[in-house]
């Protein structure tokens, strides 16, 4: 045995121009900035790399323990791919205010121009006001010469599909796909580790010093992907005491999880690292190391080298997202 346990992190959390305070109020995150708009659970983004909360390892960071641990931390193929750097980020985002229209690159584009990866993501929506809206795509088939034309003429909006929030409510956004989150949703966020955001349009918001933020017309244009569809929300069923798949990609694939009775996993097929996002409730990871109590809002790695452990509620139902590369 490696030694290695289920991981908490030290959130990180951000101040935005759009941000709330959910953060703290619904999931128990400490901050003092006036608007945190996000908490980063699990990241190896440079600059931003999660510190361990918990355990004889608290202190160090993800980084540092993947060059120690390797394949036992990530699994092997996993780190023959990824190397040193934790391949996705985990945050949950407080939208107290709309937040910037706007595209991410793929893996090739972000390469060649950023020397990054690209960012294909998913949300859980986690909390909303009434009617708050999320877009996701187009709601006709648009065209560059259309796309162009509507933004020129500040009338980008009419042609996106606006969903009506719910909790529980699922969206996809491959890269490539125009989005936004809308004022009064709190989602849980899965994403490619990347930080490469085109901003297509920001409702010609100013900050505090009467500036408004950048916007990337010309770069987002070759990133966007034009193909239309007829809904673009994510259908799912869940299954009490049963993972149900509810998003799988090359990227990530992520699991719905209910339970109210001890839950036992096995993941020896998986030769992945496993992240529990947890959305209501407590509970505790029992495994050979030992047992880790878990609460509503935590994020925890547990490492690829763990294959069997057993999920026990504590009082009453839990739901969480299990995360991993397949």
């Amino acid at each position: 045995m490696s030694g290695l346990y289920p991981l908490k992190f030290e959130p990180i959390c951000l101040e935005k121009i759009w941000g709330g305070n959910r953060l703290k109020t619904l999931l128990g995150k400490k901050y003092n900035t006036k608007n945190c708009g996000e908490s980063w659970e699990i990241s190896g983004v440079e600059g931003n790399i999660s510190v361990v909360a918990n355990g004889f390892l608290k202190g160090n960071d993800l980084s540092e323990l993947i060059e120690i641990y390797m394949g036992d931390l990530v699994g092997d193929k996993v780190y023959e791919k990824f190397g040193n750097e934790f391949p996705l980020l985990i945050k949950f985002i407080d939208a107290q205010d709309d937040l910037s229209i706007q595209v991410h690159p793929n893996d090739e584009l972000s390469k060649e121009r950023h020397n990054a990866f690209g960012k294909t993501e998913m949300w859980y929506v986690v909390d909303v006001a009434e009617g708050a809206l999320i877009n996701s795509g187009f709601n006709q088939p648009v065209d560059r010469e259309k796309y162009l034309e509507y933004l020129e003429n500040g009338n980008l909006t009419d042609l996106l599909k606006y969903d009506e929030a719910k909790v529980g409510d699922v969206f996809f956004i491959p890269a490539g796909r125009v989005h936004a989150i809308g004022k009064g949703s709190m989602v849980a966020e899965i994403q490619q580790t990347s930080d490469v955001t085109y901003r297509i349009f920001d409702y010609n918001r100013k900050d505090d010093k009467g500036n408004e933020r950048e916007l990337h017309t010309e770069l987002a244009l070759d990133a966007i992907d034009f193909t239309y569809l007829d809904e673009y929300k994510t259908k799912y069923t869940s299954e009490l005491n049963k993972s149900t798949e509810i998003v799988s990609c090359k990227f990530f694939t992520t699991n719905i999880l209910e339970f109210d009775k001890t839950v036992g996993k096995d993941y020896f097929q998986i030769d992945s690292f496993v992240i529990y996002i947890t959305l209501e409730g407590n509970f505790e990871i029992e495994t050979e190391a030992g047992k880790e109590k878990v609460g509503k809002g935590e994020s925890v790695l547990i490492p690829a080298n763990i294959d069997l452990l057993k999920l026990n509620p504590l009082n009453g139902k839990v739901k969480l997202l299990e995360v991993y590369i397949r």
